[in-house]
């Protein structure tokens, strides 16, 4: 019992030894009250159009972790919830995380001693003509069990340093595995709205050809009649395959967008996918939660990442210091060495040795001091490398914050400028066909209308794409979700001193 009290005595010392180098200390919110220099203004509604609510913004509002169901799209849930399930990057991410997870544990195990065993047993015969004895001749057996320890203290804390290190890469891994699942439920929620812009698209397209059609029959009749010449004739069959020669490019992108749906949920792209979209099947999330700023720092899962690189080399360099120190070791063996089995546990069998020692590197040409310079180069590049991840994360949010805002003015634009490009195009038809204008100013018309019909289109997914990109921006609410599997053996598996020496 006393013995037992000592060891744990002098493993809570040796724990709480000094550690050099830094100790790493999470950076705070950058200064700043805000995304823009003004507060963002609300996306305000448009004319009548599928994507023409207007939006608000909930200043401090939380963002749900399933932010796609704010789209009202059962088919688009039901896409997501797949991806996340069947999705090989997902797979690739939790693996990843998992062994950086184990590599720290094992590390762990360099705080404790090491404790192995062996049993040999020789029959040997002895010459004594090796010896100067030519009449000795001997055969005897040796029997040896041994138990040996060895233990590297780690005064200057260079293990727990190294302990740290990983922890710190395994928590990166933690985040770039949520960084992952941002990345897929957004790309899907994307890959859906380009879809219903496509498909959007090819409608509007099909009702120009269907409308330019009918127009060339009226051009053919009136050719007949002697009302138009067959320039106009050929004019009009020339708008109409280039209108026509307009489907296949969007029909291409479209069943590649279906690919890229597939291969997003884990699929192939010979397995054909149940769920279509169309602008009409979602619904324009109206209230947008909008984080403040102090707090998109924890939510983003690449500044999280970052900051966990930026704590790795902190402790890196800690490691790379005490690499420059005095390295200690104790080793020890214990057992019983006899001629035979009979007598191998008798006290005059017993042999034991203890070795205690100390090293120190006296000249390398500067190995040590070079690495210990790399490290505190490569502690001032991941202090950059955050910064930076800092900044593109608030650029993200304002760009989102600025798209929204324009993207609404922009709707609201096409949508008049559709309006007024069809009435126009119905009044010059009329026109025409009363000869008061001319075929070439009935094409006009007639363009400006497909172009405006196209642009609202477009102009209506912009509010759904940029919306989502907003959700992503903000971190996409993965705090509400248990996508990453909690570390069962983190600090608090440890005993009380190591687990205290191993949080800062």
């Amino acid at each position: 019992m006393r013995v037992r009290n000592h060891v744990v005595l002098v493993m809570t010392l040796l724990v709480a030894a000094c550690e050099v180098g830094p100790d790493f200390e999470r950076p705070g919110a950058p200064a700043g009250s805000g995304y823009t220099p003004e507060l963002p203004a609300n996306p305000g509604a448009t004319a009548d159009a599928k994507a023409g609510a207007a939006q608000r913004f909930d200043v401090g509002g939380d963002i749900q972790g399933d932010w796609w169901n704010l789209f009202h799209s059962q088919p688009l849930d039901q896409l997501v919830q797949q991806a996340l399930k069947a999705n090989p990057d997902v797979d690739a991410a939790q693996a990843t995380l998992r062994q950086a997870r184990e590599n720290a544990y094992a590390q762990e195990g360099a705080l404790f001693p090491t404790l192995g065993g062996s049993f040999q047993a020789e029959r040997e015969r002895l010459s004594g003509a090796a010896f100067g004895e030519p009449g000795l001749n001997e055969t005897f057996s040796l029997v040896t069990a041994q138990l040996n320890v060895s233990y590297a203290p780690d005064v200057f804390g260079g293990t727990r340093r190294q302990i740290e290190q990983l922890r710190a890469q395994a928590e990166y891994q933690r985040f770039e595995l949520e960084a992952t699942y941002l990345t897929l439920t957004s790309n899907v929620v994307v890959a859906a709205i380009n879809e219903a812009s496509l498909r959007g698209q090819i409608e509007a397209t099909e009702q120009i050809i269907k409308a330019e059609v009918n127009q060339l029959e009226v051009v053919r009749q009136q050719v007949d009649a002697g009302g138009a010449s067959r320039a106009d004739f050929l004019s009009q069959q020339a708008t109409l395959a280039q209108s026509r020669a307009t489907l296949p490019p969007l029909r291409k992108q479209l069943a590649q967008q279906r690919n890229q749906l597939a291969a997003l949920s884990g699929g192939f792209p010979n397995q054909e996918l149940d769920a279509r979209f169309d602008l009409a099947g979602l619904t324009l999330p109206v209230d947008l939660p909008l984080s403040l700023p102090s707090l998109l720092v924890d939510q983003r899962p690449d500044v999280r990442a970052a900051e966990a690189q930026f704590h790795a080399a902190s402790a890196n360099l800690g490691v790379a210091i005490a690499n420059q120190l005095p390295q200690f070791s104790i080793t020890g063996s214990m057992g019983n060495e006899s001629l035979g089995f009979a007598n191998m546990f008798s006290p005059a069998t017993a042999v034991w040795t203890v070795v205690g020692g100390v090293s120190q590197t006296l000249f390398d040409a500067g190995t040590l001091l070079h690495k210990k310079r790399a490290a505190a180069a490569g502690l001032e590049q991941a202090a950059a490398q955050y910064r930076s991840t800092v900044i593109k994360a608030f650029q993200n949010v304002a760009d989102a914050l600025r798209a929204l805002q324009f993207d609404a003015d922009t709707l609201h634009e096409q949508a008049a400028a559709e309006t007024a490009a069809a009435d126009s195009l119905a009044l010059s038809r009329i026109q025409y066909q009363a000869g008061a204008i001319s075929y070439l100013t009935l094409l006009n018309a007639d363009r400006t209308e497909q172009q405006a019909r196209l642009s609202l289109v477009q102009a209506e997914a912009a509010r759904f794409t940029d919306t989502a990109a907003l959700f992503q921006a903000l971190g996409g609410g993965w705090w509400h979700r248990a996508d990453v599997a909690p570390d069962p053996n983190g600090p608090d598996h440890l005993t009380p001193p190591l687990a205290a020496a191993l949080q800062h």
